[in-house]
């Protein structure tokens, strides 16, 4: 039996999304497995949407149709807003240790692709399927996911790759968070580890280390008034325009991503307002607009996805999926506790890490705070992961998946 097939043109699309990102939020909120992982509201709505949607299909109801023009420009405009949050002047602030566990979290990257490409090889798939379950997702969770599985079909013509991300991404994201406690705890009881200061909490952690006083002088102060909304949207817009000449001329002589030039520019454009204080870029109006474009991307890329298409790879994923997590636990206890310092607050940010290479770095506050609850304060902690994971790291795995992905097509 045909389906009817009821086509949405781009404004309906945008409005379905949005929807379905509420439902999301109404879901997580009253599922507390979900909220306890920090499963994104749009993957929550998304893939509820989706697995109606292929009911309806194969009952020969329903069928959708989209139209998903916009897909791509709010994909562009959240790396802009990373972009734009890249300032270097954030690590005079975390000193040596942001840019050593920048440093481990950009060669973790590096090894889930090096790992994913080679298992590929054992089991005989594509190698994108690698990637895909690599660095795309494991560090780089949903939006980076959904960002390079859009190249890989429709440059590549590697079918079913946006759907097989949405499902690594929340794979790991689970993940991380149930490795995180465990390998941290070893740590701290097998090495006798205590914690060195006090504390009112997460955010008290933050605040003693000067984080709040430091990097919030931007951030706080008067709520955003439409001045500086249109203000930081026209510099998120310019870069963006900018930034698409720029991947243009790149793409000439390698396959980039199409945030890539925007997310430079924006990085430019962010160091030399710094540097120069010829204009202020409120950091809260652009983690807002961020937040925007990157929840109504997921939640349109998910309600589109074809589950079908998670058939015939599902095992080799799994497989890789599998050795992913063995890794992370294994980097994060043998080599993140020992570089950052062989002490609690180096356990700490070991647990942090698992939630942070395997998912996003909620998931990593998440493992941390419940670290903490139990074994005490652990301020450095607090101050380097989350600034990595929100500033850094999606900066540099761009870059390196954008590699692998010209090194194995």
């Amino acid at each position: 039996m045909t389906p009817y097939v009821l086509k949405l043109d781009m404004i309906q699309t945008l409005a379905l999304a949005s929807l379905v990102l509420f439902a999301g939020y109404g879901i997580r909120r009253r599922v507390a497995f979900l909220d306890r992982y920090n499963i994104p509201a749009p993957v929550v709505g998304g893939f509820v949407f989706a697995a109606v949607a292929l009911v309806l299909r194969l009952q020969g109801v329903l069928a959708f149709e989209f139209d998903t023009t916009l897909q791509a420009p709010l994909m562009v405009a959240f790396f802009t807003t990373i972009g734009l949050g890249a300032s270097l002047s954030l690590l005079k602030i975390g000193g040596p240790q942001v840019l050593l566990f920048w440093g481990l979290a950009s060669t973790l990257a590096i090894l889930q692709d090096v790992v994913g490409v080679s298992l590929t090889k054992v089991l005989g798939v594509h190698p994108f399927l690698g990637l895909i379950a690599g660095s795309i997702t494991m560090t780089g969770g949903h939006g980076t996911g959904a960002a390079f599985g859009k190249l890989m079909e429709e440059t590549y013509q590697f079918q079913g790759a946006v759907t097989l991300a949405m499902a690594a991404a929340t794979f790991g994201l689970v993940s991380g968070g149930l490795i995180g406690g465990p390998v941290a705890t070893a740590l701290i009881r097998g090495r006798k580890l205590t914690s060195g200061g006090a504390s009112s909490g997460a955010a008290g952690d933050a605040r003693a280390m000067g984080l709040d006083s430091e990097i919030d002088t931007e951030m706080s102060g008067e709520a955003a008034t439409a001045y500086r909304l249109l203000q930081t949207m026209t510099i998120v817009l310019v870069a963006m325009w900018i930034g698409s000449l720029v991947s243009r001329w790149l793409g000439q002589y390698v396959t980039l991503p199409a945030y890539i030039g925007a997310m430079l520019v924006a990085a430019v454009m962010r160091n030399g307002a710094d540097a120069t204080r010829w204009l202020r870029i409120e950091q809260r109006v652009v983690d807002d607009l961020g937040t925007i474009a990157l929840s109504l991307f997921l939640a349109m890329a998910l309600m589109s996805l074809k589950l079908w298409e998670l058939l015939d790879l599902a095992l080799p994923l799994l497989v890789i999926l599998t050795v992913q997590v063995s890794m992370m636990a294994a980097f994060a206890y043998f080599i993140t506790y020992r570089v950052m310092g062989r002490d609690y607050d180096a356990a700490v940010m070991a647990g942090g890490h698992c939630g942070f290479g395997l998912g996003a770095t909620p998931n990593a506050v998440a493992n941390m705070e419940s670290i903490v609850e139990r074994f005490g304060p652990a301020p450095r902690a607090f101050l380097v992961v989350p600034m990595v994971g929100a500033f850094f790291i999606d900066f540099t795995n761009g870059l390196i998946i954008t590699f692998f992905i010209n090194l194995v097509k």
